[in-house]
């Protein structure tokens, strides 16, 4: 289903692996997104550009590169690279989030649990 007629994956996958990986990349970190939503913070996905190189083909094992690429008040990037096992990179994205409170009343200031959770900026990619 995620490979398109072109026998690669349908670009749209990519921002799923994407949002998988962030999840895992702040789990690994201490900050489950439950954790983040107890707290009464989330993030939005404001902003995504990818770049690719190279398809990813069915059955291919894909590895995905998470890195904190800029930290702002409200808003950060994140960085990824998606790797095939064994090859080179497929693509790479930056995506920008905004973090928003959980009772509706819009975008707020980064807090600290997320904040060290991302730690200290450092780019997969030049800027």
């Amino acid at each position: 289903m995620e490979v398109d007629a072109q026998g690669v994956v349908f670009n749209a996958w990519y921002l799923t692996y994407f949002d998988d990986a962030f999840a895992a990349f702040l789990d690994a970190r201490g900050l489950g997104y439950q954790k983040l939503l107890d707290a009464g913070f989330d993030t939005q996905l404001v902003h995504s550009e990818i770049d690719w190189k190279a398809g990813l083909h069915w059955q291919d094992d894909v590895l995905v590169a998470v890195s904190t690429a800029r930290l702002g008040r409200t808003s950060f990037a994140v960085d990824f690279e998606a790797r095939r096992s064994g090859g080179g990179v497929a693509c790479s994205a930056r995506t920008v989030y905004v973090v928003i409170a959980t009772d509706g009343s819009g975008k707020c200031e980064i807090p600290p649990l997320l904040t060290g959770a991302l730690g200290s900026p450092a780019p997969l990619r030049p800027e």
